[in-house]
């Protein structure tokens, strides 16, 4: 049973890092896009696009992943600036060429635990 449980974590790795990784290489090759929510959203929270490409490019995870989500897969991912602002960013394009940034954030301490776990509500 163990080693059923090993293989199938291992596939769940292993699929989250490639969809990390393919969402990387869009934000390096520019191919992605922003929502209206998301340009309102990061304009509101002054959240800059460089600072979305530096939070992806740098020592980003993948925290959640929604496989079912409404438009299609999307990933939330954490990731730091340069100066070391943590930001969520929820993007997904899996079947598509461009990836969509559909919204950006600074987590809120009080909502989260270590920018990666929810706390309960």
């Amino acid at each position: 049973m163990w080693s059923k449980r090993c293989r199938f974590l291992t596939v769940l790795h292993d699929t989250s890092a490639n969809i990390l990784s393919r969402m990387r290489e869009s934000i390096r090759s520019r191919e992605y896009l922003f929502t209206k929510h998301a340009l309102t959203q990061t304009l509101r929270r002054r959240i800059s696009n460089s600072e979305i490409e530096q939070a992806m490019l740098s020592h980003s995870e993948m925290i959640e992943f929604y496989p079912d989500d409404k438009y299609g897969p999307s990933a939330l991912i954490l990731g730091f600036t340069y100066s070391g602002r943590p930001l969520h960013v929820l993007c997904g394009h899996l079947d598509r060429t461009l990836l969509k940034i559909i919204t950006a954030y600074e987590p809120d301490p009080e909502q989260w635990i270590d920018n990666r776990i929810r706390t309960k509500r």
